[in-house]
């Protein structure tokens, strides 16, 4: 007999003794193993194949959109970029040119970035102080399009006179958006390492949003989820309401112009000119802080990923404000602990990683920020010392309660969206974008097309108060002019030990996005799961504050009291995170999944 013990260790029992009276009888031999006549597959997923490239997006006109330059000779940035600005059409809900994110690729072979004027300033050569990082014969390199705070910006703009913090102001005004990134992030990305022209890349999306596009059911679904906030706001109310009935043609003119100024004039397109003018407009006649001058001074920053090993496997992933750092502190507490052994999703294996994920947010939340304005000890939070003593702090039976972590202490939206790309050549890129909330503050710039962010609710606004996403931060990410928030996002690459690519993968949810890689990158490196399999199996989350583990649909109630018992406290939770991921072959070709958790289609091949 089998049974589970409190610590979610598997015992074996000794067969009970036959009774008084009963009948001696000889041990059964062993049944024949059971010949797979049907040539089952082991697992219960199954990832999209490609003999050559692959666009993993939640939007399939999108990751069609992207499959579509891969086939015109584009590589993993071309397909990414023309992904990202079809998914502005396409997923108005997350994706954008509102808005904000980060970027992580690698490409085989030398780096094209400083014959092309990228790196001018940056020291010759892969050195430690430049922004790109030498590996498995090629480059990797990180963009930061995060968006930035306002010059007129302040730490106190979202305290009311109770001093407290006023969420519609914070969440729901024009002063809640921050000056906004994607549009230079993806022009800077596509010009340093695209081979295409921009214009060729941004076609598919200018044509989606010329001609329009069949509305899809879940889109219509999602349209009026969010009716209520889109109707406060008459140019949303004009463009997307009342909601379309699924097979629509939804047609965005205003938003193709836009798209077409970008294709021909690249990142001036949206940051001076008509469409800067319309989003000033806005500004001024409602409250907002955006100036022409903030437009003008916003920049997009090639940035040098933080590189961590797990296993033998190179891990890189975004710097701060990303939140790489964390998941690779995640990595390193749990790196020794034998998950496989106590297996995928038992108590046993759950505990340590909720305690990790605790001691790792703790960390988030009292020291990081934007590094161009605060001090990040990055260095010292990802030295083997500093992990050890966290690991230490991990009681293997139960669960230390939030508040004496706190006291031992040193010191983003649900609707982001994550796209991967693999091209024929073996490149990789993982880009994370978000309009914080769902169609962001539900605000949308008047003859330009596009809705607003409201991420300067990422900010703290009161240290010690919960932000929407129950974070309790500190004051490194208080808000101050030209800083950009502290971020959840971390679009992550993975090599093989022999620095060949391997796995590029990422995730929208707010909070939950690291934990939500963190997992993911569990299942397939230490529970060998396939692609589809670690991305689809059940997830928990713990961040510090709220004192719970959050527990999808799937979690076994065995394990769920098992984790009681130690003195955590389960609750059952929505779905968390889509961690569209894709992998390279060693043998040629990728594989490629869409998370079924927000899935509107299958991954894309070229």
């Amino acid at each position: 007999m089998v049974r589970q013990g409190a610590a979610g260790a598997v015992l074996l029992l000794a067969a009970a003794a036959p009774g008084p009276g009963a009948l001696a009888q000889a041990p059964a031999p062993p049944a024949a193993a059971e010949s797979n006549v049907l040539l089952e597959g082991e697992q219960r997923f199954r990832p999209q194949w490609s003999a050559r490239g692959l666009v993993a997006a939640q939007e399939p006109l999108a990751s069609a959109a992207g499959a579509a330059i891969l086939r015109q000779g584009g590589n993993a940035v071309d397909g990414a970029v023309a992904t990202a600005f079809a998914l502005a059409v396409t997923l108005p809900q997350a994706g954008n040119l509102g808005g904000g994110g980060f970027l992580l690729l690698w490409l085989p072979g030398p780096s094209p970035a400083r014959e092309r004027g990228c790196l001018d300033g940056a020291p010759a050569g892969m050195q430690a102080s430049g922004p790109e990082l030498a590996i498995g014969g090629g480059t990797a390199v990180a963009v930061n399009f995060r968006e930035t705070a306002p010059a007129a910006a302040t730490a106190t703009m979202f305290l009311g006179p109770d001093g407290q913090v006023d969420r519609t102001r914070a969440t729901r005004s024009l002063l809640s958006t921050a000056v906004p990134g994607s549009v230079a992030g993806l022009v800077l990305a596509q010009r340093c390492y695209g081979r295409l022209p921009l214009a060729q890349v941004m076609a598919p999306a200018i044509r989606l949003a010329a001609q329009g596009f069949p509305v899809s059911r879940e889109l219509g679904d999602s349209l009026a989820a969010a009716a209520p906030r889109l109707q406060a706001d008459p140019v949303s109310r004009r463009l997307f309401l009342p909601p379309p009935v699924p097979g629509t043609v939804l047609r965005q003119g205003e938003l193709a112009a836009s798209l077409r100024r970008i294709a021909a004039e690249g990142e001036r397109g949206f940051y001076t000119g008509p469409v800067a003018d319309a989003l000033v407009g806005a500004m001024e006649r409602g409250g907002g802080l955006i100036t022409h001058g903030d437009l003008r001074a916003y920049r997009a920053r090639l940035v040098r990923p933080l590189r961590r090993e797990f296993r033998g496997h190179p891990v890189l992933s975004m710097p701060p404000p990303g939140g790489g750092l964390t998941l690779l502190q995640l990595l390193g507490i749990l790196e020794p602990f034998d998950l496989a052994a106590t297996g995928l999703n038992a108590a046993a294996s759950l505990h340590p990683m909720a305690e990790a994920m605790n001691l790792a947010y703790r960390d988030r939340n009292a020291l990081l920020g934007d590094p161009d304005q605060v001090p990040v000890p990055v260095e010292r939070l990802l030295s083997p010392a500093h992990l050890d003593r966290l690991r230490r702090r991990i009681d293997p039976r139960r669960h230390t309660p939030a508040p004496a972590l706190e006291a031992a202490a040193a010191t983003e939206g649900t609707n982001t969206t994550h796209l991967s790309v693999a091209d024929r050549q073996g490149g990789l890129a993982a880009l994370t974008t978000t309009l914080n909330f769902p169609y962001g503050n539900g605000i949308s710039v008047p003859g330009a097309g596009f809705l607003l962010n409201n991420e300067m609710d990422d900010f703290t606004a009161l240290p010690g108060s919960a932000n929407a996403f129950g974070l309790r931060q500190g004051t490194a990410n208080a808000i101050a002019p030209g800083k950009r928030p502290l971020s959840s996002m971390a679009p992550t690459l993975v090599f093989r030990p022999d620095g060949r690519p391997w796995l590029a993968t990422g995730s929208p949810g707010g909070s939950r996005i690291i934990t939500t890689i963190l997992q993911v990158l569990l299942n397939r490196m230490v529970h060998g799961l396939n692609l589809a399999g670690a991305v689809a199996a059940p997830r928990i989350h713990s961040q510090l504050w709220p004192d719970r583990i959050d527990a999808e649909e799937g979690l076994s109630p065995d394990s769920r009291r098992l984790l009681e018992a130690m003195g955590h406290s389960v609750r059952q939770a929505p779905a968390m995170g889509a961690a569209n991921s894709v992998e390279v072959l060693a043998g040629g070709g990728s594989l490629g999944t869409v998370d079924p958790r927000r899935a509107e289609g299958p991954a894309v091949a070229e």
